[in-house]
């Protein structure tokens, strides 16, 4: 699933060709995603100006000059395709936006996890994809003390805690693990723990993860390509993650630096370790 630097990614990708444009046409080629399309969605796009576009959590959010938000989630598989032919729609390009100057854009998701609705821009803060939702975690509010409250009593793991959006916003399996990896924190580590010193460590180390992954335009393993076609590359800067066997390169005094990095299973994902750097 697409993570945050992915999705901010792709908000990014598509200012140039959507913001302060018109939605001259949307073509919807199914009735649903993961959940059914609002009734007239269609309808109720075209003709529209997108004032902005920004990311709330793991959303790609479109302002509209009605005072509505185009919520769109990427899912498993979704992407956002910025069309540079006149290839004809393929079969897993379920929502087709043609702006006013002729840019076509296609929402294609294989696997239909993703989603797409409308709601008015006042509510957004009550709405259900967003009223649970901790602090984002490369926002001003996301602090050390602001972690150290959240985690204080937790005897669940560090790891799993940092994947609940309740505490936070946007850190998926992969930059939890290179987070923690950063910060010398052992995964395993009860999230209590953590408050303190070591959330001062912890939360420099994922504001600092996840800018220099949205810098390299996300990480690409099966699906995730920029709205211009291109792949994201921050999966070469992995320490850890996806790396069981291989060395971090960490140079930890405890060991030679080929050590290995450790594969464990918490919470039913996959996590990467460095047993001698993380403590």
């Amino acid at each position: 699933m697409p993570e945050l630097p992915e999705v901010e990614t792709v908000c990014r990708g598509l200012i140039g060709v959507l913001k302060g444009r018109r939605f001259a046409k949307v073509e919807l080629r199914r009735k649903d995603l993961r959940i059914p399309f609002p009734k007239g969605l269609a309808a109720a796009l075209t003709g529209r100006r997108v004032e902005r576009i920004y990311r709330r959590a793991k959303y790609i959010m479109m302002a509209l000059d009605d005072g509505q938000v185009l919520i769109i989630h990427l899912g498993m598989s979704g992407r956002m395709v910025i069309v540079k032919d006149a290839s004809s729609p393929g079969a897993h390009d379920h929502v087709i936006f043609t702006t006013d100057k002729g840019t076509e854009i296609r929402f294609n998701d294989p696997r239909r996890f993703g989603l797409m609705t409308l709601a008015a821009a006042a509510e957004l803060d009550q709405h259900k994809l967003f009223r649970h939702l901790g602090a984002d975690a490369v926002g001003d509010v996301f602090s050390p003390a602001m972690l150290s409250a959240a985690l204080k009593g937790r005897k669940t793991s560090i790891k799993v805690a940092l994947l609940d959006q309740r505490i936070v916003v946007g850190v998926g399996n992969i930059y939890a693990c290179e987070s923690l990896f950063r910060a010398g924190i052992s995964p395993k580590r009860k999230a209590g723990s953590v408050a303190g010193p070591r959330a001062e460590a912890l939360v420099p180390a994922i504001k600092q993860v996840l800018a220099e992954a949205i810098a390299a335009g996300g990480s690409s393993l099966r699906d995730h390509v920029q709205p211009s076609g291109e792949l994201g590359y921050f999966q070469n800067a992995w320490k850890v993650y996806g790396r069981e066997g291989e060395s971090c390169g960490c140079g930890s005094n405890k060991a030679p630096v080929d050590h290995k990095v450790k594969r464990i299973v918490q919470g039913g994902r996959s996590t990467f370790f460095c047993p001698y750097r993380q403590t």
